[in-house]
């Protein structure tokens, strides 16, 4: 059966301090953003997932957004290397979370860099994202880890964007879904939609119908109620303010051996 384990992190003192890349620093208000946290973390149960906290990272501004610091794929956990060197402590505890879980354990090495972020799913394709976090070395080593596995690794170019998965995402049916002024190369997937909004082009699937997105694209929800999607919506403006989304708040374990 497949597992809905999903890792989570509650988020940094320094929140505020994270880092901004492709937009203009707002002021982020830390006590409004646990709210937040705690509302998609309630979300992501409700919905039938078990939520794993991974060890806090204090010192760690970004490491709410836990999804850059692992890629899962079937049991293998590949432990990234943050293209922000700043973030790279982030990954000891997500380690040590998925150890726990049972799960084989590889890592991108030096000279390689990859974030999480940067890897989509649909069935065993692997979409990864080259650009300004994931380096060509940081790509060469995810295909090394998951080749052999049965995936088929796709490189995307992404330049106007932080991550592939700021730009796109895909439905229940394998369907990509992205804003398309966000995206490098709309050409490279065999199936896809346009969303009305930037924040739109992130969905996470909670399993059915039900995707969870963000309060922020109230346009592209109802033209995914439309098409017969059921949107679980969430307020993350606080992490949105760094360049955040659903996505990124958890690291979804769907095929662990249970």
């Amino acid at each position: 059966m497949p597992s809905k384990k999903a890792l989570v992190r509650h988020p940094s003192p320094r929140l505020a301090e994270g880092l901004v890349t492709h937009i203009e620093r707002e002021r982020v208000d830390a006590d409004l953003a646990v709210e937040q946290w705690e509302a998609y973390v309630q979300a992501l149960r409700t919905h039938g997932w078990e939520t794993i906290e991974v060890d806090p990272a204090d010192d760690c501004p970004d490491s709410v957004f836990v999804e850059d610091t692992v890629v899962m794929y079937r049991n293998v956990a590949l432990i990234a290397r943050p293209g922000a060197e700043s973030r790279r402590e982030e990954t000891a505890g997500v380690e040590e979370a998925v150890a726990g879980l049972g799960c084989s354990v590889n890592w991108i090495w030096d000279p390689g860099t990859l974030d999480g972020g940067d890897v989509l799913k649909i069935g065993d394709t692997v979409y990864v994202g080259r650009g300004g976090r994931t380096n060509a070395a940081g790509v060469q080593q995810l295909r090394a880890a998951f080749e052999p596995l049965g995936a088929r690794v796709v490189a995307v170019p992404v330049s106007k964007v932080l991550h592939l998965k700021t730009a796109v995402t895909a439905l229940p049916d394998g369907t990509v879904i992205g804003h398309i002024p966000k995206m490098d190369a709309p050409s490279l997937f065999a199936r896809f939609l346009p969303v009305p909004e930037e924040s739109g082009a992130h969905v996470v699937l909670l399993g059915g119908d039900k995707l969870l997105m963000a309060a922020s694209a109230p346009k592209t929800a109802e033209l995914f109620a439309d098409l017969g999607y059921e949107p679980v919506v969430v307020d993350i403006s606080e992490f949105e303010k760094l360049e955040g989304c659903v996505t990124c708040l958890s690291v979804r374990l769907r095929e662990l051996y249970v």
